[in-house]
Formats: structure tokens, C-alpha cells, sequence
């Protein structure tokens, strides 16, 4: 008996695999940052890293999907632009809570920007979703 052949997959889009990439990497930094701050006592500073790190996570998966089933200009940049600023404000917590000095100065402050440039984005996207095209 012959099976009919079933359709093609629809292919999957490179930004979802690039933000479960990003999201999984967020997350597990997140989590050894917040075992280490919690273990360690070092400094504050780890767990607002690792809470920055850990909220972000889940918002890179859904950026993701939202690229896999609908078409958004922007979803690019922003995610470009949310992983950037996340690993420098978060970078700069991190190496100066652990090894006494940030990454360069105003790290932080340019990641904490680029962070409230990439929700701006995010939002400002949402006003343009249409359905993908293949």
C-alpha cells in the first residue's frame, strides 16, 4: 500500500534558533549566578544579574516562536539588541562582583539602556505583525 506523502515542514526560522540558543545560555548563566550569590554572599549585584538574566530568558523563547509563526521587521534588532545589552549590563555585575573590576566603564548603564531601547523595540513591533510567508 502506497502512503500518501505528507506535506513539507514548514521550514524553521534561524531567529527561533538563534533566541533558544540565547534563551537556554541566559538561563543557565541566571542559575549559576544565583547559586553563587546565594552560596557565596559576594555581592548583591550577582543576584540582580542573575534575576536580569532569568527574566530575560523566557522572553527570548517567545520571540522565537513569534518569529517561527509570524513575520516581524524588527524582531531582528531586537533581539540583537536585548542579548547585547544583557550581556553587558549583566556582563559588568558579574565581573565586578567576582573580580573587583566591571568590563569598561559605563557597561552597565549602555547594557541598561540597550535593554530599555530592545522593549521599546518589542512593543513598537507588535504595531506591525503579519502572517509569515514562505
Amino acid at each position: 500500500m502506497i502512503k500518501p506523502m505528507a506535506p513539507p515542514p514548514e521550514p524553521t526560522a534561524g531567529l527561533l534558533r538563534f533566541c533558544l540558543v540565547l534563551s537556554g545560555i541566559a538561563g543557565a548563566v541566571g542559575i549559576v549566578t544565583l547559586a553563587l550569590s546565594a552560596h557565596s554572599g559576594i555581592s548583591a549585584s550577582l543576584e540582580t544579574a542573575a534575576q536580569m538574566l532569568l527574566f530575560h530568558a523566557p522572553v527570548f523563547l517567545g520571540i522565537g516562536v513569534l518569529s517561527q509563526i509570524r513575520q516581524v521587521l524588527i524582531l531582528p534588532f531586537t533581539t540583537l539588541s536585548m542579548a547585547t545589552g544583557l550581556t553587558l549590563f549583566c556582563g559588568d555585575l558579574i565581573t565586578n562582583a567576582l573580580f573587583g573590576d566591571g568590563l569598561f566603564p559605563m557597561a552597565a548603564p549602555i547594557g541598561g539602556m540597550l535593554l530599555i531601547v530592545s522593549w521599546i523595540a518589542l512593543a513598537l513591533g507588535a504595531l506591525r505583525v503579519v502572517p509569515r510567508q514562505s
